[in-house]
């Protein structure tokens, strides 16, 4: 007796008409090929404007080709899958929160939406939207029945909400960075070669071209604080040509981000030596002055030493000395804040953590989080609110997607370095430099890491040597009280003034 034939189902049709396997090799090849070259060429995803927009537009190219070939809407999510697992591979020996594992905390979902959720947003996004295009495409030269119009409707209503997305992401990110012009002075957001040829971002303004160079090093590895000098720090465009520097793996050094295991002191202080150097030697000056924040104080004061040459005066603030000490100071005062404010959770988590070090930033969460609040002061005033540096994104020399490397670099450049310096003492390595030295600090700075600079400041020998301690403010004191800072960089100037200044 023959068995009963049944009608074969309209969607099952379609996907036999379209299993020819060498349609789905090249289906798979092709998202497969292109994430290993962008796994090579980008591998923490476009840095520049340039090149988030090619992403765009080459993405959109191979998901069309997947999706004509294979003939099929599972292209849709075969292609970004492909993709997705080739670019993995290829960057597995890098380390950093945006690259690593994702992490369930505030820091990891955030290193989530700036590293991998970006690199979403032009390439995943792209090829999802050309997959579907692409069988569509093949799919009406090759008209089947069956058809279903009201899914049909729906998902091209769909899939062009997409693609309206990819051109609203495409036109954010050609969108280019800006800074307004200074008539007879110099405006000009550049790139300066640095330690090991590398492309470093540096934004240079001033009034007089031939004034005085002043290079600004930002805290934190991975660190731009081009929109807090540009907001808070404009007086010192009337004194000198401000330089601000990105450190690797920030907004416009995003490219510049090495292997991980190249991410060192030693790297950081060829950056800022080989960029003093270039810097002096275009306007034609004999030294430049130096100012450095927070963690890039540490990499400035090694930087110092070994060049003095290069240096009309240093100026740091918020001086980092010996990062365990300030660190393990920093633990046992948030434990007391903890429990003297009822937050048992918080005491509860540093309990199982123990005193620094720790391998990684995910460890220190819960001591960055809560900074702000357990060494907090009346803000009354300040130029800077509570939010510190995400307050200044909103500045024209970041472009949108140098916006989320401003963040995404910190995460991974503190990550990475952080560990290696944590040991480096400055009460030990560097007794002495031959240039004048200024201190600044608020005096609302973390206790600990206020008697470090004491320390070290008691015992250091320098032509000349002053510790400022700035009113109501905390550990960005020179963007919270930018007219005291300015005035003293006034004097800084004239009191070291001479052949080149």
């Amino acid at each position: 007796m023959a068995k009963p034939s049944f009608p074969r189902p309209a969607f099952l049709a379609r996907a036999a008409r379209s299993a020819h396997p060498l349609r789905w090799v090249v289906a798979g090849v092709v998202p497969l090929g292109w994430g290993l070259v962008v796994g090579w060429w980008t591998p923490r995803g476009p840095g520049t404007n340039t090149e988030a927009v090619t992403s765009l537009l080459v993405s959109l190219a191979v998901g069309e080709l997947a999706g004509w070939s294979s003939r099929s809407r599972w292209a849709m999510f075969a292609a970004p899958v492909f993709f997705a697992l080739a670019v993995e591979l290829v960057r597995w020996p890098l380390r950093g929160p945006t690259v690593d594992a994702p992490h369930l905390s505030g820091f990891g979902l955030g290193a989530l939406l700036l590293g991998r959720g970006v690199h979403g947003l032009l390439s995943l996004l792209p090829l999802l939207v050309g997959a579907a295009y692409g069988a569509g495409l093949a799919r009406r030269a090759a008209p089947t029945a069956g058809r279903r119009p009201v899914w049909t409707w729906l998902g091209r209503v769909g899939v062009g909400s997409l693609a309206a997305l990819v051109a609203l992401v495409t036109v954010g990110v050609a969108l280019p960075a800006a800074t307004a012009a200074l008539p007879g002075g110099i405006a000009e957001l550049t790139t300066v070669r640095g330690g090991g040829d590398r492309e470093l971002g540096v934004l240079l303004r001033g009034t007089d071209r031939h004034a005085p160079v002043l290079l600004f090093l930002p805290g934190g590895p991975g660190g731009s604080e081009v929109g807090a000098v540009r907001r808070h720090l404009a007086g010192l465009e009337r004194q000198f040509v401000v330089a601000s520097m990105d450190r690797r793996g920030a907004a416009r050094s995003w490219a510049a981000f090495p292997p991980s295991s190249s991410l060192t002191l030693d790297n950081e202080v060829a950056d800022l030596l080989a960029v003093a150097d270039r810097l002096r030697q275009r306007f034609g000056r004999p030294d430049v002055y130096l100012v450095a924040h927070s963690g890039g104080s540490l990499v400035a004061t090694v930087a110092v030493q070994r060049r003095p040459e290069l240096f009309r005066a240093y100026v740091g603030v918020g001086q980092a000395v010996h990062l365990l000490d300030a660190d393990r100071s920093q633990y046992a005062d948030t434990i007391v804040w903890a429990r003297r404010t009822g937050r048992a959770e918080l005491v509860r988590q540093l309990t199982e953590l123990g005193p620094p070090p720790y391998p990684d930033m995910y460890h220190y969460e819960p001591l960055l989080a809560n900074e702000a609040a357990a060494f907090d002061f009346d803000r009354t005033g300040s130029h800077e609110g509570r939010g510190g540096a995400g307050e200044n994104l909103g500045v024209a020399e970041y472009t949108v997607l140098e916006k989320a490397h401003v963040l995404g670099g910190a995460l991974d450049g503190w990550d990475v370095l952080y560990p290696k310096v944590q040991q480096v003492d400055l009460r030990t390595r560097v007794r002495q430099l031959a240039v004048p030295v200024y201190l600044v600090d608020g005096a609302h700075e973390v206790p600990g890491r206020l008697a470090l600079t004491d320390q070290w400041y008691a015992q250091l020998q320098a032509p000349h040597k002053e510790h400022v301690v700035l009113g109501d403010a905390g550990h960005r004191s020179l963007y919270q009280r930018p007219g005291p800072f300015v005035d003293l960089l006034t004097r800084v100037r004239a009191e070291t003034a001479g052949a080149g200044g």
